[in-house]
């Protein structure tokens, strides 16, 4: 003779488990929704250099001239800039402005202030990838070599 409690559990924890798996799928799914939102994969794959230009864009010009260079109200749009038609359109200006800075505008010399021409030059990479469509806004990510 089975026991009341016995007869009780076998009904109530099939119906359980199904209502558990059923949230943890819905988690999952809430959770992954979330994470596209604000952690999507990256959308261009570049070499090394390129992507320390991103690196360094976004810890020393970002604050200005906005994030993925998009310009901000108080320092100019890069992208544009680079442009052959941009006031900026020889690698030669750009290492010389970011490096000599434009102090009457705000731009620190970032020579200066200790940035080698090799970082400046990764950021111009960077940069100019942006400003000539090859890049996507957002983090790149770095090839694998081999």
């Amino acid at each position: 003779m089975r026991t009341p409690l016995t007869a009780v559990l076998r009904r109530i924890v099939p119906g359980a488990l199904v209502l558990l798996a059923a949230s943890v799928v819905t988690t999952r799914a809430a959770a992954q929704e979330l994470r596209d939102a604000y952690h999507q994969a990256p959308r261009d794959t570049v070499d090394q250099a390129t992507y320390d230009g991103w690196k360094q864009f976004n810890l020393n010009c970002a604050r200005c001239h906005g994030e993925d260079a998009l310009g901000t109200s108080f320092a100019p749009h890069l992208i544009l800039s680079l442009k052959p038609d941009g006031p900026i359109n020889t690698k030669e200006l750009f290492l010389q402005t970011v490096c000599a800075g434009r102090p009457t505008k705000g731009m620190p010399s970032w020579c200066a202030l200790g940035m080698d021409m090799e970082k400046i030059q990764d950021i111009y990479q960077y940069v100019k990838g942006r400003s000539d469509a090859k890049l996507a806004p957002g983090r790149p990510a770095v090839k694998k070599e081999g």
